[in-house]
């Protein structure tokens, strides 16, 4: 960790992306605002990455990208609780799905028998 302190529009612009976050979540779900949390982020931490400052420890690029990364590993650890909370599409969790792959494509079915109306050519 570095010693240096963020500057103030990094700041700004996590406890921005933060307020859109909550307000989000409120509309969509915690798992749309998050997704949409972590996009800014990365856009964030890509512009300060971009950004003509020098690389020095007192320059604050450091503490900068540090920041942005660190809110990064929050709103994934905060997505990740939100999605365990989600419907899983398998409606039977006890029960594993055969893949198609691994026996034949179509099963023997029994017919039964044919019904009278019907003809017999195949």
């Amino acid at each position: 960790m570095t010693s240096g302190r963020a500057s103030d529009e990094v700041i700004d612009a996590i406890a921005h992306i933060e307020i859109q976050r909550q307000g989000m979540e409120k509309d969509s779900g915690a798992a749309a605002a998050c997704s949409e949390s972590l996009r800014k982020l990365h856009e964030l931490l890509d512009r300060e990455k971009a950004a003509p400052q020098p690389h020095d420890p007192d320059s604050g690029y450091l503490a900068n990208t540090e920041a942005v990364m660190i809110e990064i590993k929050r709103i994934q650890k905060l997505a990740g609780v939100a999605g365990k909370g989600a419907v899983s599409k398998n409606p039977r969790p006890g029960q594993h799905q055969v893949s198609l792959r691994s026996g034949t494509r179509n099963p023997a079915r029994n017919k039964g028998r044919r019904t009278m109306g019907r003809r017999g050519e195949r």
